[in-house]
């Protein structure tokens, strides 16, 4: 449930921050900040399709709920969001800088949640 619920919040959320970067921040970004949230948007969108599919498959009882789900509720929420922050505070100036290294640390996380998965389906 917790899975489906986060994969729900995620999609919606993606479809959303997808529009509202592609029209109403458009003139505010620059064509690296908007590749930049380009990027946490399509992640954020993979990651909600996964956690989707993982809770249904858990609900199913198809795979044991494993620390995937955690992984990869972390991993999106540091990955997706510190991209957003960045783009975000660069096209209004203010340069939230320390938001730079939690990016690679939010990716690491989602490869780790991609390999407990491996081994929850292998199980």
């Amino acid at each position: 449930m917790l899975a489906q619920l986060f994969g729900i919040i995620f999609g919606l959320m993606a479809v959303i921050l997808g529009a509202f970067g592609a029209h109403a921040l458009k003139k505010k970004f620059t064509e690296d900040q908007q590749d930049s949230f380009e990027t946490g948007v399509r992640y954020q969108f993979y990651h909600a399709l996964v956690l989707l599919i993982t809770g249904f498959a858990q609900t199913a009882g198809l795979i044991d709920p494993a620390a995937y789900t955690w992984l990869f509720i972390s991993g999106t929420i540091l990955f997706s969001f510190s991209i957003y922050g960045l783009c975000l505070s660069g096209a209004f100036g203010t340069k939230w800088r320390f938001l730079g290294p939690i990016t690679p640390l939010g990716g690491l996380l989602l490869v780790a949640g991609w390999l407990s998965l491996l081994l929850a389906v292998l199980r």
